[in-house]
């Protein structure tokens, strides 16, 4: 009986120790990046360029292209302009899912995007079933949508498809042609 007693005290001992350590281990480990960020701040380095074409891991153009649908997706879904523009085109043709006629050119766009956007609030637009290929220069995209917002005060969704053309100009991917549609 004693014997087990003993044990459990050493057991116990033990594991307050090994606790002990992980909480020194740790505390040590939090301590020696913020002294290093602090060091850090001292040095002045320059501001970080946002040039995605000098990113620290290459992507291939698949990937290139894939970002650039998600950055295209968000900018539209936060009304974020010109992070909208810079994915797009100058002379982009949008084809939209409406008996109309396709809009040409971004400042065309432009203005059919903020009446529309000024409508919209909670705006959620998802994108799944993504198929991207690449040739040279030029590379396209298609995939499912599912929208949600309240338009007009009134909750609404609906789901589609996209197909989307890319082309590859100073090295950077831009839209050229967004035809969406809706689902029947």
């Amino acid at each position: 009986m004693r014997k087990q007693s003993g044990n459990r005290l050493a057991s116990r001992t033990a594991h307050k120790v090994i606790l002990l350590l992980l909480v020194f281990a740790l505390s040590w480990t939090c301590v020696s990046p913020a002294a290093a960020q602090k060091e850090k701040k001292k040095k002045t380095d320059p501001p970080p360029s946002a040039d995605s074409s000098k990113m620290l891991i290459p992507l291939s153009d698949e990937q290139q292209i894939d970002y650039t649908l998600s950055e295209m997706l968000g900018a539209w879904q936060l009304g974020d302009i010109e992070k909208l523009h810079k994915d797009s085109a100058d002379d982009v043709a949008i084809v939209n899912g409406s008996w109309a006629p396709p809009i040409l050119g971004w400042t065309n766009y432009l203005a059919v995007y903020q009446q529309q956007r000024a409508r919209m609030q909670q705006v959620r637009m998802d994108r799944t079933n993504t198929y991207i290929k690449v040739s040279g220069t030029v590379g396209w995209a298609c995939y499912q949508w599912d929208f949600a917002a309240v338009v007009d005060g009134q909750p609404t969704e609906s789901q589609g498809q996209a197909t989307v053309v890319l082309e590859k100009r100073n090295n950077h991917w831009v839209i050229v042609l967004n035809h969406t549609s809706l689902a029947p």
